[in-house]
């Protein structure tokens, strides 16, 4: 093997005497420019994320999403691998080594990506420029600029949709497109931002009230100015990405569904299931993993149907748990109340079992009406870093009788706390850490903290109901169905219809929740295998843990240590857990 002769007297003199101080201030002043420089660049590369963690100085943009700008945007990210790794990781500290190492794990999945060109599939039935209004929601509107900064992004939007189009005509192109069965669910959002009144367009919630002290004169002129940019840019925009989509994309779209069908399909969905759950694990190895799952929390489930009392079949417990009305909820407005009640008491037990808690709160809504019948039972919303808008859980209030009582706490305990919300929030709340570290999406961290967070019932006291218990166990389920059906569908060209007959067999979910499910994991290929996943390690970890320290093991500290670092791969959060467990060891 050949060698540098110039690193190698490098190496030497390190050995010898040691990280020189001005080499290792140099090396992290490099770092900490980098990654200051690299943000602020985030923030104007992506308005709306900066909007919405409440960075206002590019309120009235969208992000740009031209094939050219979006090159730029991955040559860019190239560069940087370059520079990052002209950084002397050595003479790092350790905790800015894992900065580094976090940073560029991250570049190289976004830039291993490019590959596929899977930016030519903008949307989803459950994201995309068809909801575009959603990100008002998380904005606030304080001043006058702030409305003036809205109304000038209306004004913009047509620049938006074009860019989109673009990219979706791109992608007819090269034949990287989504599936028609869930792009047929988009038309009707599109009719939402065209069919409504004005003053009652999803566009105008906003000028819907203004704070007390505005003048007459300004309501007037803002509402003014947001009307007349609805009609002559924002409705037009729509009306034409209605054309496009009925005419062009649609008929364009996959009949089947699957990854498999995309150029070099196989090898973009190996790349989306290794990115998702941070591992090497094969869409096999998944696969396998998943049908072992089902089995064990299908043996987990007959117990709980026991404890319940239930003298059939599981299947004819699935129905039942599906049907009896006891379970369900009379109206929208009951079912949003219950959920209400629900997180109030879960919040008086964490003490338990957590001794970090967020200082930030959180809320409960509705899920948005327009998209309510395209999406899950539940998701999570951020709250706003600089303090100005709480975390939110989001509850489907569509067809209330098909909503369960039983899923409502192992919900909660997911998208609120301890799951979510705490995660989340508590990331945010470290300044210590690189402001990118606190806003870090590993998936297989997040939601597989989340899903940990929903056996954490037990412990709480909070599944005193049997059937509270079997909702666990089924939401337990469900992900572990998610292994088989997204890789079933994605790698095995499993039809939509076999996917979704799996998903009943296993899981007392109701047919409308299953058919969402399905689809979703029909549109984002990958995402789904990071929740069992990521929670398998968090539990395995923990159980190691409580096996080498026996009564040292103090389950506040565990969590605490899980929590505290931000989101993190798997591999780098189990090295974590072990060194803080030979520290327990040597300390005690």
């Amino acid at each position: 093997m050949k060698t540098c002769h110039k690193h190698c007297i490098g190496a030497i003199c390190l050995a010898l005497f040691g990280v020189m101080p001005g080499m290792a201030q140099d090396a992290t002043q490099s770092l900490h420019s980098l990654l200051d420089r690299e943000w602020e660049w985030n923030m104007q590369q992506f308005p709306t994320w900066a909007s919405s963690l409440g960075d206002r100085r590019w309120n009235d943009r969208w992000e740009d999403s031209s094939l050219e700008t979006l090159t730029a945007q991955h040559e860019h990210q190239v560069q940087l691998q370059a520079e990052l790794g002209g950084i002397d990781r050595a003479t790092l500290s350790a905790a800015d080594q894992l900065n580094l190492d976090l940073y560029k794990r991250d570049l190289a999945t976004q830039v291993e990506g490019w590959q596929f060109h899977l930016h030519l599939m903008p949307i989803t039935q459950r994201d995309g420029i068809q909801l575009a209004d959603e990100l008002a929601d998380s904005l606030r509107f304080e001043t006058v600029k702030d409305y003036e900064d809205w109304i000038a992004r209306m004004q913009r939007f047509p620049v938006s949709m074009d860019q989109t189009i673009e990219l979706m005509r791109q992608g007819i192109k090269e034949h990287i497109v989504q599936p028609k069965i869930v792009m047929q669910r988009v038309p009707a959002q599109i009719d939402k931002q065209i069919d409504a009144q004005l003053e009652e367009h999803p566009f105008f919630k906003p000028l819907a009230k203004f704070p007390t002290a505005f003048s007459e004169a300004d309501r007037a002129r803002l509402k003014a100015g947001a009307l007349k940019a609805l009609q002559e840019q924002v409705v037009p925009a729509y009306r034409k990405f209605k054309a496009f989509f009925i005419t062009d994309y649609l008929p364009a779209c996959f009949d089947d569904v699957g990854a498999w069908q995309l150029p070099r399909g196989q090898a973009a969905y190996a790349h989306l299931a290794q990115k998702f759950t941070t591992t090497k694990l094969s869409p096999q190895q998944i696969h396998d993993i998943g049908m072992a799952e089902v089995k064990r929390i299908t043996a987990e489930m007959e117990k709980a149907k026991t404890r319940a009392g239930f003298a059939g079949t599981l299947p004819e417990f699935f129905q039942f748990l599906r049907t009896d009305k006891r379970f369900y909820c009379a109206s929208a407005a009951d079912l949003l109340m219950h959920y209400e009640a629900t997180a109030k008491r879960i919040d008086p037990t964490l003490v338990k079992l957590f001794r970090a808690m967020p200082r930030m709160p959180y809320g409960v809504q509705a899920v948005p009406e327009k998209i309510a019948p395209d999406t899950t039972a539940a998701y999570y919303r951020e709250p706003s870093p600089d303090g100005s808008r709480a975390g939110t859980f989001f509850i489907n209030l569509y067809k209330p009788e098909t909503r369960p009582t039983w899923e409502m706490m192992t919900l909660a305990l997911h998208e609120s706390v301890p799951g979510h919300h705490f995660q989340i929030a508590l990331a945010q709340e470290q300044g210590e850490l690189p402001v990118f570290r606190r806003h870090l999406q590993f998936t297989a961290y997040v939601e597989g903290w989340a899903l940990y967070c929903e056996s954490l019932g037990d412990e709480l006291g909070l599944y005193d109901d049997p059937y509270d218990k079997m909702g666990q166990l089924s939401f337990d389920m469900w992900r572990a169905v998610r292994l088989v059906v997204d890789t079933g569908m994605h790698e095995f060209k499993w039809s939509r219809e076999k996917a979704i007959s799996f998903f009943r067999d296993h899981a007392p979910r109701s047919e409308q929740d299953i058919t969402n499910e399905v689809d979703r994991y029909i549109g984002w290929p990958g995402q789904a295998l990071a929740y069992k996943v990521g929670q398998m390690k968090i539990r395995e970890l923990r159980t190691r843990a409580e096996k080498e320290l026996g009564e040292k093991f103090d389950l506040r500290s565990f969590h605490d240590l899980v929590l505290l670092g931000g989101a993190l791969p798997l591999d780098v959060l189990e090295a974590r857990v072990d060194a803080w467990i030979a520290n327990n060891r040597q300390n005690h």
